[in-house]
């Protein structure tokens, strides 16, 4: 099944069977944010499109928003934790040893950014699920780090559903509306 059939496919999943929609919204928020799954899940194209969905369903915007940060938190609070744990052995790790280089970037954009590289870290692609690695690799410090966490999160995760949301309607012609 190609990108465009899994984005369609759970899209009408989400239409159908709204009582599952927050549950779907926390894990695909939670996956996108947490190191090694967030490469194998499209979850930002299907946080975009369930949030064109919300004007039509009964869950309120507020709710899926806190459910997606919810999640994005969660996932970069265990990536750091993954991360604090075990330290140089993650480079061993799949999907890190067969391309280093996603660590190296990492690495480099932490050491130049560090805490509020923690809060941006989260808006650009593949750094989001390694800055959070190498926070806790480098044993950055609990509380700075949770506070990124959290605000960046919750400015993520309203980003991720607004434009549908509010006043976009033509994004979800994007996905097969």
């Amino acid at each position: 099944m190609d990108l465009d059939n899994v984005v369609n496919v759970t899209l009408s999943f989400i239409r159908d069977h709204q009582h599952w929609t927050l549950l779907l919204v926390f894990i695909l928020a939670f996956g996108e944010s947490l190191a090694f799954l967030s490469l194998l899940l499209p979850a930002t194209v299907i946080l975009l499109g369930a949030g064109a969905l919300i004007p039509e369903m009964e869950l309120s915007f507020t709710l899926l928003w806190l459910t997606a940060a919810a999640g994005a938190f969660l996932g970069d609070w265990i990536s750091y934790l993954v991360g604090h744990h075990f330290q140089d052995e993650v480079r061993t790790l799949w999907p890190l040893k067969k391309h280093p280089a996603m660590l190296e970037k990492g690495e480099r954009f932490f050491a130049r950014w560090g805490t509020i590289g923690v809060f941006f870290g989260r808006f650009l692609g593949p750094l989001r699920a390694t800055v959070p690695l190498v926070a806790g690799m480098c044993r950055m410090r609990s509380l700075p780090f949770q506070v990124a966490n959290l605000l960046s999160a919750l400015v993520w995760g309203f980003g991720m559903l607004a434009p549908g949301a509010f006043g976009l309607p033509w994004l979800a012609t994007l996905f097969g509306e």
